[in-house]
């Protein structure tokens, strides 16, 4: 007699319908768990992440192959500068963290370096969570996890995240550390890339949560985390303190709308089915049948972003233009209805988007008039 099946079961056996039959499930990494909460407003991102969807095959068999990833040399110097920060047992890395995060804290003399090999990320976890409980009891020693991995829940299946290390304080409290290969300059990085990396570092720290709820007294997980990256244009460590909580809300928001994707799967035609094994137009309406939201940012995020790029912009969406545009012309969706709305044509006056479009039309026929006509000046101009 077969067993009844549960919730969760359903949502399983519903998402593997989406994903094809026997095509293996793409596991969840702490960039695309960020992705997610970088945008979102996209369903078809939470759908496909959900479903484990391979998006990069999805993407090449739309016709729309990504250029998304890291190349082979940038990973190659990411590796390289790693090494150089955690050598010596990791020395160079807990005096930033010291200096950045913990100056109160006796200096890290020495630090417990756990071994945390075990077979499967599965047995790797729980390795990763008897370190953590062990650097946590022994107090007043600084413990470096270097490579620990964590598991979170995502739609009722783990997501297993290695983080660069994890730093237990003498106090007992746990910090994140992110390694990055971009530089710091003058004591800032790009605002993009550091944004990038609190968005993912935050995923880190959802999981380190998850962690300390299990242990009595719980720890604490600290919100500012470690960035890393070299100093200037040298090879040099140098670190930032970044506080996460922003990015760690959204996260949490968004993992616990993934959690409800059956709702989002529910509104899908029946037979729906993203498997890159389907014929071009068949795929094509399958992943058209869940509303996207576009925008520039997803070009250096998502593997579906040129095959989603060319539907925004053949359909005028404004969202091509950005989120800030986007944002300043309320209910004006497409650039049809801009450019009505700016000559007058249709909109509401009232509208302050509506007004300020209009203003702006007037403002640049005023000046191309006055351009047009000082132009016609010289021309007939005499010498001198």
């Amino acid at each position: 007699m077969p067993l009844p099946r549960t919730r969760g079961t359903a949502l399983r056996h519903r998402l593997a319908e989406l994903r094809g039959p026997d095509v293996p499930a793409k596991a969840l990494d702490a960039r695309a768990l960020a992705a997610l909460a970088a945008n979102p407003g996209c369903k078809r991102r939470a759908i496909l992440d959900g479903a484990g969807v391979n998006k990069a095959a999805l993407a090449s068999a739309l016709g729309s192959p990504s250029a998304f990833g890291q190349s082979q040399f940038a990973f190659t110097r990411g590796n390289a500068f790693e090494a150089k920060v955690k050598a010596d047992g990791g020395a160079e890395l807990l005096r930033l963290v010291h200096e950045r995060l913990d100056r109160t804290a006796e200096p890290p003399a020495h630090a417990r370096v756990p071994e945390l090999t075990a077979i499967g990320p599965e047995g790797r976890t729980a390795r990763t969570a008897l370190a953590l409980r062990e650097a946590t009891e022994a107090r007043g020693e600084w413990t470096l996890l270097d490579h620990p991995m964590l598991a979170l829940d995502v739609a009722g299946s783990p997501a297993f995240l290695e983080p660069d290390a994890v730093v237990v304080h003498p106090d007992g409290s746990w910090t994140v550390v992110e390694i990055k290969s971009f530089p710091m300059l003058d004591g800032s990085a790009d605002p993009a890339k550091v944004g990038a990396a609190a968005r993912q570092s935050a995923v880190y720290v959802l999981a380190l949560e998850q962690i300390a709820a299990r242990l009595d007294p719980a720890p604490r997980v600290r919100h500012r985390v470690l960035l890393v990256c070299p100093k200037d244009f040298s090879n040099l460590p140098t670190a930032s303190a970044v506080d996460v909580r922003k990015q760690r809300a959204v996260t949490a928001r968004q993992l616990a709308r993934l959690t409800r994707i059956e709702d989002i799967a529910d509104t899908l035609p029946d037979g729906t089915c993203f498997s890159p094994e389907l014929p071009a137009a068949d795929l094509t309406a399958a992943v058209e049948s869940v509303p996207a939201t576009y925008a520039p940012e997803c070009l250096s995020a998502c593997e579906l972003a040129f095959h989603c790029r060319a539907r925004s912009r053949s359909s005028g969406a404004v969202t091509s233009l950005g989120r800030s545009v986007r944002a300043e012309l309320g209910g004006l969706t497409t650039v049809e209805d801009v450019l009505s709305a700016a000559r007058g044509e249709s909109g509401d006056p009232d509208d302050p988007a509506v007004a300020a479009l209009r203003r702006a039309a007037h403002l640049r026929a005023e000046a191309l008039g006055r351009e047009a006509g000082a132009l016609g000046t010289e021309a007939v101009a005499p010498c001198r």
